[in-house]
């Protein structure tokens, strides 16, 4: 593919060294010459002293013959204008950071219509989603989010206990919108339609809104039961602790922020309507001891500084914290980290630069689909979105002769994301997210984008 990057800082760099070796044609706009020289001695990549608000600059990296133009400097509105420009001058498919206020007041303003860009995504709302993926399922070793992390897929077994089994899927007493669409039993992988008995022993996955699935998931393996609103203490005010806060706001999660700035606790105090904020210095372990961290349910780490952070988690496993989760901006130590989790007493370590290029490289694909994951036996999750026109544009999905082994999992409308039923209508422009076998994929996306 033909990628231009706008912006050498943290995201931009780590999404470069993660494209370079792989055979794409990569241009790297950046403002500061020096990182341009170092990038030039470390990377196969075509490296622009410029602007990304430059139709000059943009001239230069060929803009017109871009297929994937990422705008991630740490200034909102040069990311908004230069990704609005490259869509004018022929770029094919434009992606903008934000900060995450600008995202959360999508709602408020369509910024991506207003730009005519194609995808915005802030880097701490990410990062927040893999970090709550941990506290809503710490015991589960997959988790997965989609449209935008408004949709989650789980596996758990199906349980010899289960009241549930020998029962077919569409008689099961789910909350609405929540889906079984894979099921693995004994090495069979099968897409399952709704006359498909569960056994005991399958290993399913469900998709569905996390609250969704938290009502779904004991049906299928009892000892799943919630034990009860869990305590969450997140260390440090930042934008990241503020977007993990405002995912569990109005949930059963109690959540608790120390922040020692007095000034940031009173604007979060102004952001968050159900959480606590406190005025204090979480590396202290006298602090600690006194807001009671050792009886939390996750203490997680999320301030600016990464070794404060890894101690301060060290000291709450210390006094007794059930799970400790860290922030680390530095994605080779995310990396250490993860890997000595068990030694260290931390359920996990995530990087922002590791979560956003995560998020973005599943757009390095063909034009017409990305593949979000790939589960067992070569079963894909696949993103495609319906074009003007679109044959099922404005179908019921009951109306849609889907291919074998295959099927809808999540519906993507402007802000909405849902799991979709019979009744619901197929729009141009929605955001289709489907599971299919390696066999029907060419055959689904036919089906979706023609």
């Amino acid at each position: 593919m033909n990628i231009i990057i706008v912006g050498a800082g943290e995201v931009g760099r780590h999404l470069a060294e993660s494209l370079s070796g792989h055979s794409h044609n990569i241009s790297l706009i950046e403002a500061s010459e020096k990182l341009v020289e170092e990038l030039e001695e470390q990377l196969d990549v075509h490296c622009l002293v410029g602007s990304g608000t430059s139709v000059t600059s943009l001239a230069e990296a060929n803009v017109a013959e871009c297929e994937l133009f990422l705008a991630v400097t740490s200034d909102d509105n040069t990311n908004l204008v230069a990704a609005s420009m490259a869509k004018s001058l022929g770029a094919k498919k434009t992606i903008a950071r934000v900060r995450l206020g600008v995202q959360q007041e999508e709602w408020l303003f369509n910024y991506k219509e207003h730009f005519n860009i194609d995808y915005l995504f802030s880097s701490e709302r990410l990062a927040a989603v893999e970090l709550a993926k941990f506290v809503r399922n710490p015991e589960k070793d997959f988790v997965e989010e989609l449209a935008r992390g408004r949709i989650e897929l789980q596996q758990t077994f199906v349980s010899p206990h289960s009241q549930v089994v020998e029962t077919p899927i569409r008689q099961l007493p789910f909350p609405k919108r929540v889906r079984i669409a894979f099921i693995q039993r004994f090495g069979e992988n099968i897409i399952p339609d709704a006359d498909e008995l569960l056994q005991a022993g399958d290993l399913v996955t469900i998709f569905g809104e996390p609250h969704a699935l938290k009502d779904a998931l004991p049906l299928l393996h009892p000892e799943d039961a919630s034990e009860g609103a869990m305590n969450i203490v997140i260390f440090g005010g930042t934008e990241y602790g503020l977007a993990l806060a405002q995912m569990f706001e109005g949930t059963e999660f109690r959540v608790r922020i120390i922040e020692s700035n007095r000034k940031r606790c009173e604007e979060l105090s102004n952001l968050l309507q159900n959480s606590v904020i406190i005025h204090g210095n979480a590396t202290s372990l006298q602090q600690l001891k006194e807001e009671q961290v050792g009886d939390a349910d996750f203490f997680i780490a999320a301030s600016g500084d990464d070794e404060d952070n890894v101690m301060t988690c060290l000291q709450a496993q210390t006094l007794g914290t059930r799970h400790c989760l860290v922030l680390i901006q530095r994605s080779d130590y995310a990396d250490v980290i993860s890997r000595s989790s068990e030694k260290l007493g931390i359920l996990g370590a995530i990087s922002p630069r590791v979560a956003t290029s995560r998020d973005l490289l599943r757009f390095v694909t063909s034009d017409k689909f990305h593949i979000v994951m790939t589960l067992a036996g070569g079963t894909e999750i696949i993103e495609t979105v319906i074009p003007e026109g679109g044959r099922v544009a404005g179908k019921k999905v009951s109306e849609i002769k889907f291919p074998r082994q295959s099927g809808l999992v999540a519906i993507l409308h402007k802000e909405e994301a849902f799991v979709p039923g019979g009744d619901d209508v197929l729009n141009a422009g929605d955001t289709l997210y489907a599971i299919v076998a390696a066999k029907a994929r060419k055959d689904m996306v036919k089906l979706i984008t023609r």
